[in-house]
């Protein structure tokens, strides 16, 4: 990406930090960059079109500062416990949303998701893409006779919703100035296994 687009999804950032996404105008990302109204329309054409690059382009780099590339089912599933798996599935998916430019977009994204049809969007690709990576691990995990789901798709919806539904319970301590219980998600693993481990079974 051109330094300059990076300027301008950099700019929106910040300038929905300070004030709320709903508040900022292509004039005012503009004036931030430092470039004409008109030279920004030639990289963007809209104020969503460069919230929706955004979502793409930081999570993208949260993806890789937190080392997480393509994913090899099989290796992942392979001679590990259930608990194992699902631990560092859901820390891998923590630490990239985590990732302090990230923390701060969704934070951004979060607050506007009812009123903005963008955001709202943006969080609806976020949730099929965690259920989708979840439904693999757990079709995986079902070949292999590790768990016994009666319905794989649904286990796994259910589980990407608990975890999503922790980390913004999370986001929201934080915010309120709270401190999280740290075990909180660790302890939903665990009983989630004991629930589903086969070898918890046997």
């Amino acid at each position: 990406m051109k330094d300059r687009k990076k300027e301008i999804i950099q700019a929106t950032l910040s300038l929905a930090a300070e004030n709320g996404l709903g508040t900022v105008s292509m004039q005012q990302i503009a004036d931030r960059v430092g470039i004409t109204k008109a030279s920004l329309y030639n990289h963007f054409s809209s104020r969503d079109e460069i919230v929706e690059e955004m979502y793409e382009v930081l999570r993208a780099a949260s993806k890789e500062r937190a080392r997480i590339g393509e994913v090899d089912y099989d290796k992942l599933t392979s001679g590990r416990s259930l608990q194992e798996i699902l631990t560092d599935a859901v820390n891998s998916y923590r630490t990239m949303v985590k990732d302090p430019q990230m923390y701060l977009f969704y934070k951004i994204i979060m607050s506007e998701r009812s009123i903005n049809r963008t955001a709202a969007e943006i969080l609806v690709k976020e949730t099929k893409t965690m259920v989708n990576a979840t439904k693999s691990i757990f079709y995986a995990l079902q070949v292999k006779g590790v768990t016994s789901f009666a319905d794989v798709d649904t286990a796994a919806f259910s589980f990407a919703m608990a975890v999503q539904a922790i980390i913004d319970h999370e986001f929201d301590l934080n915010f309120a100035g709270e401190k999280a219980e740290p075990d909180r998600m660790q302890n939903y693993i665990n009983e989630f296994c004991r629930v589903y481990d086969n070898k918890a079974h046997k």
